[in-house]
């Protein structure tokens, strides 16, 4: 087994693999290029690699790092890389189990034992994905949340066999991009973020679903409420502001009237089945055209990187 330190340099010296070149794929990429890490991109369709290179490309420019895309390269297969000289993969493929675990299959029997193999999924625990192969000591779970290069948190997932060390590193050269990383030490389904988003969406769902409000109101309470306040101090921070005895109160009040359904409201899962699906189609819980899609794209980008300026001074710097 290797030292802590030997697992990962800094990002400068640092040669990283993404597989798979989608939004994710690319915006996983903009956050190590933009810390001097060299970067291969594989994405299987060719007719894809310059939309890839040229998006990459702007994101970097708009940070004043345009110069970083000379570290980038886009192949086509596995097959491309070198990968004796590869320290950290990142596996960006669809959200499918068995995709996942032929790529780490592949790469547990193929790569150097030095190389850390990491899964950007945001639902499989990492033990599901590893399951048999050899070599789990280095491989975890490393969940970044879109858009990648502008949200800072990023989920180190430790698996049942992932050496304490490379988690370890791995925070440390996350850290070193800019990035905010947080330790998920049992591999539950979710993680951290997903669970509590999934928390609050099941309640939201089941507000809507019994009449208590729409979907516009919820939506502001949570942008204008305690939603707010999060910029500021997390939900365990926040109640250490308010006082723990006022939330163990409410708490008491509150809970046994919470939704603990174990399958998605039907307000939510009809929508699916009957083809609202949001933007994608032009109708969910609210109805989208061309021109209300473009402008509240740019509004929701606008607003990500305000909150990206007020959290500036609580953000790693980057460290090439």
């Amino acid at each position: 087994m290797m030292k802590q330190e030997q697992w990962l340099g800094a990002p400068g010296a640092t040669r990283a693999v993404v597989v798979g070149g989608g939004t994710m794929g690319a915006d996983v990429a903009v956050v190590l290029l933009r810390a001097g890490c060299r970067t291969v991109v594989v994405e299987t369709r060719p007719a894809q690699h310059a939309v890839i290179r040229a998006g990459i490309a702007e994101n970097l420019r708009a940070i004043d790092r345009g110069d970083n895309i000379d570290l980038l390269e886009i192949v086509q297969s596995i097959d491309d890389v070198d990968w004796q000289g590869v320290d950290l993969m990142i596996e960006c493929v669809p959200e499918v189990l068995q995709i996942k675990r032929d790529l780490f299959k592949t790469l547990a029997e193929r790569v150097p034992a030095h190389t850390l193999l990491t899964s950007n999924s945001s639902s499989f625990p990492v033990s599901q994905i590893a399951r048999d192969l050899p070599g789990q000591e280095r491989m975890l779970g490393l969940h970044f949340f879109m858009p990648a290069h502008i949200v800072p948190l990023v989920e180190i997932v430790l698996g049942p066999s992932t050496a304490p060390g490379v988690a370890d590193a791995v925070s440390a050269f996350m850290k070193r991009c800019g990035s905010v990383p947080i330790l998920v030490r049992k591999d539950v389904p979710g993680f951290i973020g997903n669970r509590l988003q999934h928390a609050l969406g099941r309640e939201a769902f089941s507000l809507i679903q019994e009449g208590v409000a729409t979907a516009e109101d919820i939506d502001a309470a949570v942008r204008f409420g305690f939603g707010f306040r999060y910029l500021a101090a997390g939900p365990i921070l926040q109640k250490e502001h308010a006082g723990l005895d006022v939330h163990a109160a409410a708490a008491a009040t509150i809970y046994p009237t919470l939704s603990n359904a174990v399958q998605p409201h039907a307000i939510l899962s009809d929508k699916p089945k009957n083809g609202q699906l949001g933007m994608k189609t032009g109708q969910g819980f609210y109805a989208w055209d061309a021109q209300r899609i473009a402008k509240e794209k740019q509004r929701y980008s606008r607003a990500l990187q305000a909150s990206l300026n007020i959290l500036a001074e609580d953000i790693p710097p980057i460290e090439p």
